[in-house]
């Protein structure tokens, strides 16, 4: 591996890490659980599963790039993709993506989950990154795995991608129907200001699911 590759791999890890760390001490802070993929009326358990797998791989696969190679001989993305600035470009959105997602996740304070569930929602977070997103740490996490990808290309690494992006979406739908069923007309008002992406809006949102 290069060294654009192991600086882009171990930003990664330690995304991984202070991920799971920030969850515990968020926990601890609120004095209740933050792992609700298990509890509520909507089911969570496709998209729970697309996470675990989409992060688990993107430790476990530059390993196994490192230490046998890619399995897959004559990878059509690994050549199409090869190249300095497009290395460049992966590491810098890894980087940014990964800042992104842990300053979203630390901004959340005492309203930060993993999943969704009536009962289980702390007060709406609606300024510093959340001003200007709804979902400034799944934005974070897209970044961080395209950049990846850009930085390893190959049809594993963008399986695993896909399978993040998929999850994200699916997730945040499961969210929003949650939230709105929650926070009622507060988070209504939110939606209507900021975008599920990226940006403010001035024209109302449709809210159907």
């Amino acid at each position: 591996m290069s060294g654009m590759e192991i600086a882009s791999y171990l930003m990664t890890v330690v995304y991984v890490i202070s991920f799971l760390a920030m969850s515990a001490i968020l926990a601890r802070e609120a004095g209740r659980p933050v792992w609700l993929f298990g509890k509520g009326r909507e089911k969570q358990a496709l998209s729970a599963t697309l996470f675990r797998l989409a992060f688990a791989g993107a430790v476990i696969w530059p390993i196994v790039l490192a230490l046998v190679g890619n399995p897959i001989k004559a990878d059509p993305l690994q050549r199409t993709l090869d190249g300095p600035w497009v290395d460049v470009l992966g590491h810098l959105l890894v980087v940014v993506g990964a800042c992104l997602a842990i300053l979203s996740q630390r901004h959340m304070g005492a309203s930060w989950r993993i999943g969704a569930a009536e009962g289980e929602l702390g007060p709406i977070v609606d300024n510093g990154p959340f001003a200007i997103s709804r979902n400034p740490v799944f934005v974070g996490q897209a970044l961080l795995f395209v950049g990846l990808f850009l930085v390893l290309p190959s049809l594993i690494q963008g399986a695993l991608t896909l399978a993040l992006l998929v999850a994200i979406v699916l997730q945040v739908r499961i969210e929003e129907r949650v939230l709105v069923r929650s926070l009622g007309q507060p988070y209504r008002d939110y939606q209507q200001r900021v975008r599920r992406w990226l940006g403010t809006r001035t024209t109302p949102e449709s809210t159907t699911p």
